[in-house]
């Protein structure tokens, strides 16, 4: 097998070029700039480290993201503070506080400084995606100032179980499990979070997948019902619309989710998540770099069928 590449030049050009492409960066269509300068008020970097090996543009022509590239040998959070201190410089100079990818070549990570750690995602995120983040982050309430509608779900537990995992949100976490008994509105539970988050800015494109047809049909019914206002579509036959909320089985999303960004949506719920996601479609979820919600009523604890790891 031929050796991987080491040296950063070829890492960049054999490997993260591609990677950028394939998301919809590049010099010629003006998203992408390459060894951009900066200034950083720090003397631990050399002369060789004031330029930004790429600087991801938005359609205002104003920086949206940085990559920071390392040779496949070094662990990609090896730039992370190189990264900080150039994200730093083009806060100051462009008033806009550029989201972070760390790469080098294998892996990438993705490091939105206000809210998270740096996570391993999939792969780059698109220019839409990285606008869509930049303006939960700029418009986004307090999920703690944000009132639930009673009127969707006001039972006591449903209340509380929104308030849970709205803090939960608000602490930095990123996977969610309700467990709620048969016949105690979990979906409705779960369009009343939806409704809130939505209203709070803090998500703009949602996924509810379920592993029967009949099952999406319903949640579709329920959420039109109170959701008038919301963009609903269903996504079947490898067609995907731009609605704001999205329902598909297991199956039907399997066979599109390959051609969608890693950052497309913001929040996937996975309802029945005991069943059907543990093998064969575990990769929607590996693939996308969303907020997941699980829902059940009867978890599993198997090895490998743990639905409270999952």
């Amino acid at each position: 097998m031929p050796s991987k590449p080491e040296k950063e030049s070829v890492v960049r050009t054999e490997l993260i070029d591609r990677q950028l492409l394939q998301a919809g960066w590049s010099v010629s269509n003006g998203t992408l700039v390459e060894e951009f300068p900066v200034k950083p008020e720090t003397e631990s970097l050399s002369a060789d480290d004031q330029f930004v090996d790429y600087v991801l543009v938005g359609r205002d022509g104003r920086p949206l993201a940085l990559v920071e590239a390392k040779r496949s040998t070094r662990d990609a959070l090896a730039g992370k503070r190189q990264a900080a201190d150039y994200a730093d410089f083009i806060r100051r100079e462009s008033g806009q506080d550029p989201f972070i990818f760390l790469a080098n070549g294998n892996d990438i990570l993705f490091w939105d400084r206000d809210r998270y750690p740096p996570r391993p995602v999939s792969g780059f995120f698109t220019q839409d995606d990285l606008e869509r983040l930049a303006h939960q982050r700029r418009y986004g309430v307090p999920l703690s100032t944000t009132a639930s509608n009673a009127k969707i779900a006001g039972r006591t537990y449903q209340v509380e179980a929104i308030r849970r995992v709205t803090e939960a949100i608000e602490s930095g976490r990123r996977s969610f499990l309700l467990v709620m008994a048969t016949g105690t509105g979990k979906t409705r539970t779960t369009i009343a979070l939806i409704d809130l988050l939505l209203r709070a800015k803090r998500v703009q494109r949602v996924l509810f997948l379920a592993d029967r047809r009949e099952l999406v049909r319903q949640a579709m019914g329920e959420f039109k019902t109170h959701l008038p206002q919301e963009s609903l579509a269903r996504i079947e036959g490898g067609e995907v619309s731009g609605a704001r909320v999205q329902f598909a089985t297991y199956p039907s999303m399997a066979q599109v989710f390959s051609r969608l960004s890693p950052g497309y949506y913001d929040l996937i719920i996975a309802d029945e998540s005991h069943r059907s996601i543990y093998q064969r479609y575990l990769a929607i979820f590996e693939h996308f770099d969303a907020l997941q919600l699980g829902l059940t009523a009867t978890p599993t604890d198997y090895i490998d069928h743990n639905t409270f790891a999952l």
